[in-house]
């Protein structure tokens, strides 16, 4: 299939509509079969429940052109779970996994003209998300609902390679004990803007958000997960109940174990600790690993061993592994690569 003409290699990180989206409705207590469309407009009621009481939820991955010139999707059957658990804790009907990972496939493959070639360092980015659209006014859940999945071309997350960044500890709390920051949706995202805004005004890149219970312990940044790298070369992330489970970190967790030899450590990281690490990073579907070279707490200097010039050591394995593994240089585990077409 002839390629759309698109500079892929100075693509950004934005929208560019593409041409079939998915749609499907629940109603009566029944998901429809679902469709495609090339209508990329939403058209809801101003009482839809998502309007009144930000019922929404949604999803981020990617579809790759590999080396031997397949497109993929990288572990979709876990995005589908995720969603899942999601919907579970909004009171939302959850989506059946298989047909998600349909709609994927076929948003896809009905795109693959915007899927960027091998080697443009650009991917085609997938946002499956469900929201409540029938008129909801009293405070409950919604009665009708509509999953939707649209795609979008995108160029690598950062331009010129992948430069430390600088982050500050954070004052607001991202997520409460027994909160919903263990899902993916939207109200939590809509909560970080704020903070992200003071972040970057002051010269911060990211924050750090802090357990809410007792400000000591790392959780994660607005949309990331932490990783570490101890001085000893063990991996260490961070685990809590208020923290979205990350797919990347989790693969990244496996490649470390299982490609790289290293030691693990999921467990409660503490603040006071992170001046004793070597390496840091945020991992997410966007960057896959973006490395952190300082930390600021209410001005004292965290300055991380790797610097702040290139990512660290074992960072940059990982994240060669990973994208190897993605980009199909390297022999996926069972079940990792969705093959398209």
């Amino acid at each position: 299939m002839d390629k759309k003409n698109i500079d892929w290699t100075n693509l950004g990180f934005g929208y560019i509509p593409t041409e079939k989206r998915y749609v499907s409705n629940y109603k009566d207590g029944a998901w429809d079969e679902g469709t495609m469309t090339s209508d990329a407009n939403v058209v809801i009621n101003e009482c839809a429940g998502v309007l009144q009481y930000a019922q929404t939820i949604f999803e981020g991955m990617k579809a790759y052109t590999t080396e031997d010139g397949h497109i993929v999707t990288f572990r979709p059957d876990l995005n589908a779970k995720r969603m899942v658990d999601s919907a579970k804790r909004l009171e939302m009907p959850a989506f059946p996994e298989d047909r998600f990972v349909e709609a994927v496939k076929q948003v896809v493959e009905a795109n693959a003209a915007y899927v960027p070639p091998y080697g443009s360092g650009a991917t085609l980015y997938i946002r499956p998300y469900m929201f409540g659209s029938n008129p909801v006014i009293g405070v409950k859940p919604a009665d009708e609902y509509q999953f939707r999945v649209f795609s979008t071309p995108v160029g690598p997350y950062f331009k010129g390679g992948a430069k430390p960044i600088t982050i500050r500890v954070c004052d607001f709390d991202r997520a409460a004990p027994h909160g919903t920051g263990h899902i993916k949706a939207g109200l939590n995202y809509a909560m970080s803007l704020h903070a992200i805004m003071s972040a970057h005004a002051e010269g911060y890149d990211e924050n750090m958000y802090l357990d809410a219970a007792t400000r000591t312990k790392v959780e994660e940044t607005g949309g990331a997960n932490f990783i570490f790298v101890t001085k000893d070369n063990k991996v260490v992330t961070p685990k809590s109940d208020t923290i979205l489970p990350s797919i990347t970190r989790r693969s990244l967790i496996y490649v470390a174990k299982e490609y790289l030899g290293l030691e693990v450590e999921e467990r409660e990281v503490y603040l006071d600790e992170v001046k004793d690490f070597a390496e840091c990073g945020l991992c997410g579907t966007a960057a896959v690993i973006s490395p952190v070279g300082k930390v600021v707490d209410h001005g004292r200097e965290i300055c991380l061993p790797s610097g702040m010039e290139e990512m660290g050591p074992i960072t940059k394995k990982l994240y060669d592994t990973l994208t190897g593994i993605q980009m199909g240089q390297i022999e996926a585990p069972e079940g990792w690569i969705c093959e398209i077409c």
